[in-house]
């Protein structure tokens, strides 16, 4: 019952935050009549009205970028050649925007006012006005002949974030009144507050309690022990369901439940590593059960083998969803595939080094036996990182004079430089082994940074870093198994999520790219600093 209640409660989050109140597919609902009569009344989400108006003579043009677009060029936005001096325009905010004033020389003419160097976050429905005006020589700061300023004319935006905010606050509140409920529902108290004193506690204190005359009545609910479920994944996997339903059904418009366009780290972009790392979790447990059942290697590796293959067959038929049947056209990457072939690699090794027992826990390096047994698999899995470290930073990609170690989206990616050099190497593997009408066609960088070359997230390189994500989750938990203390365990999860993120600093600082929060954390290629984040 408890089960059936939660899942209803979060169908009901689901649905209520992937359709924002007053919203329509278009934009902002017209019921609003704040915006009716504004010029961007249909904006859609993520979007504000800037007015651009220019006063004086000669050509000037508005260049933009957006944030998201890392280490692009400013590209033309508005030219007096085309606009009669005055002009709207919608622009993005979910990210900050760089903004620039060139005229027809393609020289910066002035710094516009109420900006951080040029850059402004606008607000989501807000309406700007970016007046720029020519002046005599010497009458301006602003270069001596422009002024340029950004006046804020109505930013009493709809506050997107709020139905989302209303539904995870009433979740929280059913939930703790659910818990609030049973506990009492446990201790009785209900009995207590509707009887004072009840018949069966009068009888009981008076008579005794009643005793059965059948001495094998009270083995009975012993006789068949119910599976103990491990609550705590459950709970884990039920977050990544819910994370992953709400994304693919749109995510109510909100940018941080999108996939990242290339560099930055989603909500979305949490829930493929977490599901692998509870796959390498779940693979510790039901290991350990098939050994005390005494089950053969044999017929563990055939269960491997008949999953993995399920696993890739059934993500050949998603990639024919939508009528892509096209042999000469057929993605062969893809999630499930990606599964299949991390499932089968840690389950492997798992299998030939997995102990029905635990020999060593009487040792002096008890502590860390869960290391020392399985020094073999941490061999293994150090060799796969290393392999991928290797081909990403070490090798050159031998077509399209892409350097060695980039990693970048390519296109617009500093100043064109690489234009063909989407995912460098991993790329390239995909290319090599699977030929280039066979993997995705549409990044998600390919709208932002204008790629044209084909790129696939799923691909072979990104499925070692995947492997190491699956092997963490295994030890997570070989740690819950061969540990009792729940201390021991939580220590041991946190000593190792600290030593995880030092290791992604250290990598980080070493690249020489953190130039703001979460910038390397490479969604599309499985970044080793990503790896270690998630």
């Amino acid at each position: 019952m408890a089960t059936m209640w939660t899942d209803a409660f979060l169908l009901l989050f689901v649905l209520y935050c992937s359709f924002p109140p007053g919203l329509s597919e278009g934009g902002i609902n017209h019921h609003h009549h704040h915006h009716v009569t504004d010029p961007c009344k249909d904006l859609k989400m993520d979007t504000a009205c800037l007015h651009f108006q220019y006063v004086g003579q000669g050509n000037v043009s508005l260049w933009t970028q957006s944030d998201v677009c890392w280490q692009c060029p400013l590209l033309p936005r508005i030219s007096t050649r085309q606009t009669l001096n005055s002009t709207v325009i919608a622009i993005d905010t979910a990210y900050s925007t760089q903004l620039a004033i060139y005229d027809q020389s393609n020289t910066s003419v002035c710094n516009i006012n109420h900006t951080n160097n040029g850059w402004y976050h606008f607000k989501e429905y807000g309406s700007y006005q970016l007046m720029i005006q020519l002046k005599a020589t010497g009458q301006s700061k602003d270069n001596g002949t422009y002024s340029c300023n950004l006046i804020i004319t109505d930013e009493d935006e709809w506050e997107m974030s709020l139905p989302i905010i209303v539904a995870f606050l009433l979740y929280l509140t059913l939930g703790l009144a659910y818990i609030l409920v049973m506990f009492l529902y446990r201790k009785q108290y209900f009995y207590r507050i509707l009887f004072c004193v009840t018949t069966e506690h009068l009888v009981e204190s008076d008579l005794g309690a009643p005793t059965s005359i059948n001495p094998t009545d009270g083995n009975k609910n012993n006789e068949k022990k119910s599976s103990k479920r491990l609550k705590s994944l459950d709970t884990f996997r039920g977050i990544c369901i819910v994370v992953m339903i709400f994304v693919n059904y749109g995510g109510g418009k909100y940018w941080f439940f999108r996939h990242s366009r290339w560099n930055g780290l989603t909500v979305a972009d949490l829930v493929f590593p977490w599901f692998v790392f509870i796959m390498g979790t779940t693979m510790a447990i039901s290991f350990k059960s098939l050994l005390r059942k005494s089950a053969t290697k044999w017929q563990i590796f055939r269960k491997i083998c008949q999953r993995s293959l399920t696993l890739f067959f059934l993500g050949l038929m998603v990639n024919s969803i939508g009528g892509y049947t096209d042999m000469a056209t057929f993605r062969i990457p893809g999630v499930l595939q990606r599964f299949a072939f991390t499932y089968f690699v840690v389950a492997l090794l798992q299998l030939l080094f997995a102990q029905s027992s635990d020999p060593n826990q009487y040792k002096w390096w008890a502590p860390i036996r869960d290391i020392i047994d399985y020094w073999p698999e941490w061999l293994a899995n150090t060799v796969v990182v290393t392999t991928y470290l290797v081909l990403t930073y070490g090798v050159s990609v031998p077509d399209y004079n892409c350097p060695k170690g980039y990693v970048g989206p390519g296109g617009l990616h500093k100043n064109d430089l690489y234009q063909n050099c989407t995912g460098g190497m991993a790329a390239y593997i995909d290319r090599q082994l699977f030929g280039t009408s066979h993997i995705y066609q549409h990044p998600t960088c390919k709208k932002i940074y204008n790629t044209t070359v084909p790129y696939d997230p799923e691909g072979t390189l990104g499925t070692l870093m995947s492997i190491f994500i699956c092997f963490l989750g295994l030890q997570a938990g070989k740690i819950l198994i061969i540990y009792q203390n729940g201390w021991g365990r939580v220590k041991r999860w946190l000593i190792w999520s600290v030593i995880l993120v030092c290791i992604d600093l250290t990598s980080e600082t070493l690249q020489g790219v953190r130039n703001h929060l979460c910038r390397s954390q490479v969604e599309c290629l499985w970044h080793d600093t990503r790896n270690f984040y998630t």
